[in-house]
């Protein structure tokens, strides 16, 4: 029997989903989607052979709704998580879990409460550079020590262009925030320190210091850069060196196609982060559906990762409001 699936949010990353379940992963059915918009949950659904709703409580009250993906606004992400788990309904939100670390912890609370019993994890927390093929081979290659113990690591997080209403903190949040999940995954080492820097801002956005420029430090003691630029405008480009005792290890370039044209040889940037991260999404909802459907745990990142990530993402901004100083990062005593 398939899992049913409703999908809160129908923007570009919910429709995105909604279209993934739909035509590329096992024993999932797109039930119902919801958005604020309803002329464009009706357009998805349509798509999609499901039913709409402009109410996402109606949506996670359904019978006839199993597990269900968030992919609405930030801000709703605690409230409709908490939502679904009262009705023991399995969650994979996208990421951030919730843009505060109170909020996490609501989150945590609701399920611990839920899952008293012994019952799986309910909340999963997208993020899907963990199932990306490319990230794989690095960690294994990691795992291997394959180039020694890593010292260093340099990571790249760049765009064509901001989104409405990009700020600092949302650098931060949406787009620094991956690279807060991925590297102490990679590593094996939770982060310890942070601190935040920015060039002169040349870019086309007013208060938006672009690139930016983190240095992340894990208990490890290996020491990570990361620049975070939304508007490099050339087009979606992620990198991640890892520098080793006797080596490095580095994401691959994932285009298909090389062309030798006219005296050059180029490869084209993906527009954004869709066919760069096609594969992981896929192979991160396939996962999500077959855990759900066996009443097991995802191998998703937890809600208890979810709440890590934030916990790093407010010790980034606080170095960032306080000239670039060095942050301790504090994850508060789980639920």
């Amino acid at each position: 029997m398939s899992v049913r699936v409703g999908v809160i949010g129908t923007g570009v990353m919910g429709a995105d989903h909604a279209a993934t379940l739909h035509r590329s992963v096992r024993g999932a059915q797109v039930a119902m989607v919801a958005d604020v918009d309803t002329a464009r949950a009706e357009a998805v659904a349509a798509g999609l052979g499901a039913r709409s709703t402009g109410d996402a409580a109606v949506l996670i009250a359904d019978p006839e709704v199993d597990a269900i993906v968030i992919a609405s606004h930030d801000s709703t992400h605690a409230d409709l998580a908490i939502a679904s788990a009262a009705l023991d309904k399995p969650v994979m939100c996208e990421k951030p879990l919730a843009p505060t670390v109170p909020d996490c912890l609501r989150v945590m609370e609701a399920e611990r409460a839920a899952t008293a019993g012994g019952a799986a994890p309910l909340v999963s927390v997208g993020f899907m550079r963990r199932f990306d093929p490319g990230y794989l081979e690095l960690k294994a290659a990691l795992d291997a020590r394959a180039c020694g113990a890593p010292r260093v690591t340099h990571c790249v997080s760049r765009g064509v262009r901001s989104g409405p209403g990009a700020t600092n903190e949302v650098s931060i949040t949406q787009s620094a925030i991956h690279e807060f999940d991925v590297m102490p995954w990679l590593l094996g080492a939770p982060i310890t320190a942070v601190s935040w820097h920015a060039p002169a801002s040349t870019g086309p956005v007013p208060g938006l210091d672009d690139p930016q420029v983190m240095l992340l430090r894990t208990a490890d003691g290996v020491l990570t850069t990361l620049e975070v630029f939304l508007n490099a405008r050339y087009g979606y480009d992620i990198r991640c060196e890892v520098v080793g005792e006797h080596g490095t290890l580095a994401l691959g370039n994932p285009a298909r196609v090389v062309a030798d044209l006219e005296g050059r040889r180029f490869a084209a940037h993906p527009p954004d982060w869709r066919p760069r991260f096609a594969d992981a999404y896929r192979l991160q909802l396939q996962a999500w559906i077959d855990a759900v459907a066996a009443g097991a745990p995802p191998p998703l990142a937890t809600a208890a990762e979810g709440l890590t990530a934030i916990a790093v993402a407010e010790a980034v901004i606080a170095s960032m409001r306080d000239g670039g100083r060095t942050v301790a990062v504090e994850v508060p005593p789980l639920p």
